[in-house]
């Protein structure tokens, strides 16, 4: 499969969909199951959202799945680039319309959910490190101008459910293992009392020696969902997670280093020294978390809802900065000593007047969020020995809060025009209180003594958002929005500058533009399923880029104007009873329109592909029995701002089966899959623009899993 030229390949993306629609035309009075979106204001049908979604339902994201991370599973969602960096100790790298490609570890410009709790922190940076796959309901993802309602996001929201369990208890354990010394445990109990108290209680550990030298991991999660009834009107949802994870950093490679061996971990290009085993890079990471939700109904037209959150996140990091850059007073050494508390709240009423002269329904909320956090920062060093926490060189006190009042209607203008309003006035502001100003004196000579980095910043901006959508007929839908989206820095991107310690104060907030014009179509013939199809710009001021990422730090700047641009294509299938396609299409132009530091004007932001193109097949043998291929094209990702260098694009294929059978109250699951089975040789992330050219992270060649999972329901 060679795919290289963007026109041929629109084009034969739009054959394949628009061949899916023209099969069949649906009829007006056609009765269809809907999909509500649960993440979305008044939880309206897929069918009737003005935006771009995507609801993927747990079962299909366990399905044959090592269950580990969700880059397994959301690869299948267009204007979504996931990719695995084979690197535990850095998280997934998340991006959404070419938002979110700059971060080098974690999330950044998507707004993250689990159960309607953010894990997002206040000021915007997330982690996906803590889901628990095994529990999931669902997932869901909003991409396009809608998602501005949220926030502190700029390009989407993907909200994530526990499952509700209702029946008989029921008990399961499950086993698995793969290439690399992966090894996956779990368990989980879940069903519905007498008394009509839902719970889930799940448990997991993932082990393993990963793909490259020093990347080894160890991660375990617990999760619980407490759901009941309190009288008629209401409801009462507890949620309660815990992660602790130990991972080893192996970093990137030059562009040489990889290919002469790309499963090694960083070392210099001038004397091959190890640099990541040298200092020992790593991370450990701590979090746990508790929210409740409380809804009720109050009467035919007006419902409330009041969520609440709080949680504690701690992590110890390791970095691989020389001793000799370290001398300077003002340098904030190279050992990340972290510990966050954080809550917030969300209150919203929902009042639904169908009986006005134009019914509408309106959501009216405020949402509060408070970050403190206590950073240090310690040399890597103690005498000659290397990647032991040395002297103090940091210690700061951060606190981050915002306030954002919202307001959401619909308005049903004429029995298939359906107009949607909203407003959210977001108000964020930091404040570093430097705790470490004695050190007075530098090793380097002439060095300017260290000062007091205490500093604050505010910002608000009002987050407009209109869409209308029209129904064609019940099964097929036209909409069209516009919406300005807001992106904060968040505390890591604040917390360095090229020219010393303290505080980033130059860094501004991005502001966006974004339209979107989209159709989605169910079809309900001989062939069912659905596709959609959907055209989007997005104009950036400010943008946040990486500036330079050094020996494991990052330091951040505004780059001028940027525009996002392109097409996506979603299909999903039934071709027959027991064979099923899924497909999904994203031809994304996203690119410098000033000239901005090495960034000439029209150069493509780096850490993004242009083209991605996904494709899974499955069928079902028997029952018990399912088989499934799958495809994935990536096109190439430049890897810095003056688009010299470039991850080359790749193709890969993966084969998997799978067996349930029911015996009685047992039910027997088991897996089996091959990755990359063709064994090609491909970089799988990037970090963009490395100040050593260490930009590439390698993927495994041809790689298996396989597991099984026992439950018993009593």
């Amino acid at each position: 499969m060679h795919l290289t030229t963007s026109p041929s390949l629109i084009a034969a993306a739009c054959a394949l969909f628009c061949a899916a629609a023209s099969a069949q035309t649906p009829t007006a009075d056609a009765v269809m199951a809907t999909t509500e979106v649960r993440s979305a204001a008044g939880s309206p049908s897929l069918q009737a959202l003005p935006t771009s979604a995507t609801v993927l339902d747990g079962e299909a994201l366990r399905d044959r799945q090592l269950q580990v991370n969700l880059s397994e599973s959301l690869a299948s969602v267009p204007g979504l680039q996931i990719k695995n960096r084979q690197n535990y100790a850095q998280d997934l790298q998340l991006s959404v319309r070419g938002y979110g490609a700059r971060s080098t570890f974690g999330l950044r410009g998507v707004r993250l959910y689990v159960d309607g709790i953010p894990a997002t922190m206040p000021d915007g940076q997330g982690s996906l490190s803590h889901i628990d796959i095994a529990s999931l309901e669902r997932v869901e993802v909003l991409r396009g101008p809608y998602s501005a309602l949220y926030g502190n996001s700029a390009g989407g929201v993907v909200s994530m459910y526990t499952e509700t369990p209702t029946g008989a208890p029921s008990v399961e354990g499950g086993f698995a293992v793969g290439s690399n010394g992966q090894k996956r445990l779990s368990a989980k109990a879940s069903g519905q009392t007498a008394q009509g108290l839902s719970y889930v209680l799940s448990a997991s550990r993932f082990l393993t020696d990963g793909y490259r030298d020093h990347s080894a991991a160890d991660r375990n999660i617990a999760n619980a969902k407490l759901s009941t009834a309190i009288g008629d009107d209401a409801q009462l949802t507890i949620v309660a997670n815990t992660m602790e994870s130990d991972a080893q950093d192996p970093q990137g490679l030059t562009w040489k280093q990889y290919q002469a061996d790309p499963r090694r971990a960083s070392y210099r290009a001038d004397n091959g020294q190890a640099v990541a085993e040298l200092y020992n890079t790593r991370k450990s990471l701590k979090q746990t978390q508790v929210g409740a939700t409380y809804e009720r109904r109050l009467d035919a037209v007006n419902s409330f809802a009041l969520t609440a959150y709080a949680g504690h996140r701690s992590m110890v990091q390791y970095q691989s900065t020389p001793v000799n850059n370290q001398r300077p007073a003002r340098q904030a050494g190279a050992v990340i000593d972290m510990a966050r508390d954080y809550a917030g709240m969300d209150a919203r009423w929902t009042g639904k007047f169908s009986d006005a002269p134009v019914p509408v329904t309106v959501t009216a909320g405020l949402a509060v969020d408070y970050t403190q956090e206590d950073r240090q920062g310690y040399e890597n060093f103690i005498g000659s020995q290397l990647g032991v926490k040395g002297a103090l060189r940091r210690d700061e006190k951060n606190t981050f809060y915002s306030i954002d009042p919202y307001v959401q209607a619909t308005w049903k203008l004429a029995p298939q025009l359906a107009l949607d309003t909203g407003l959210r006035f977001s108000s964020v502001k930091y404040k570093i209180d430097d705790r470490y100003t004695a050190r007075a004196n530098s090793a380097v000579p002439g060095d300017e003594p260290n000062v007091d980095d205490s500093g604050s910043s505010s910002q608000h901006k009002a987050l407009p958002v209109a869409a209308l959508s029209y129904l064609i007929t019940p099964d097929q839908t036209l909409y069209a929005s516009v919406g300005r989206g807001f992106e904060t820095p968040t505390f890591a991107e604040l917390s360095y500058r090229n020219d010393g310690s303290g505080m980033n104060s130059a860094l501004s907030p991005s502001v966006s533009t974004q339209y979107e014009v989209g159709y989605r179509q169910r079809l309900t013939g001989a062939l069912k399923g659905s596709w959609s199809a959907a055209i989007f710009r997005a104009n950036t001021n400010d943008e946040i880029v990486s500036d330079r990422n050094d020996n494991g730090r990052t330091t951040y700047r505004n780059a001028g104007d940027t525009r996002r641009q392109g097409v996506e294509l979603q299909g999903d299938l039934r071709l027959t009873p027991q064979l099923q396609l899924q497909a999904a299409y994203t031809y994304l132009d996203a690119t410098f329109r000033q000239a901005s530091g090495t960034a000439a004007a029209g150069n493509f932001l780096p850490g993004l592909a242009k083209q991605h193109l996904w494709l899974g097949l499955d069928y079902r043998i028997t029952p018990e029995w399912t088989v499934g291929v799958s495809a994935e094209h990536m096109g190439k990702v430049f890897v810095n701002d003056a688009n010299s260098e470039a991850a080359p694009s790749y193709t890969v294929a993966a084969a998997s089966v799978g067996y349930r059978k029911v015996m009685g109250p047992w039910t027997l699951r088991a897996f089996a899959r091959v990755d990359n089975l063709f064994d090609r040789q491909y970089v799988g992330s990037v970090i963009v623009n490395d100040g050593n050219s260490r930009y590439y992270e390698g993927a495994p060649g041809r790689n298996w899993s396989t597991g099984m999972n026992l439950a018993y329901s009593f």
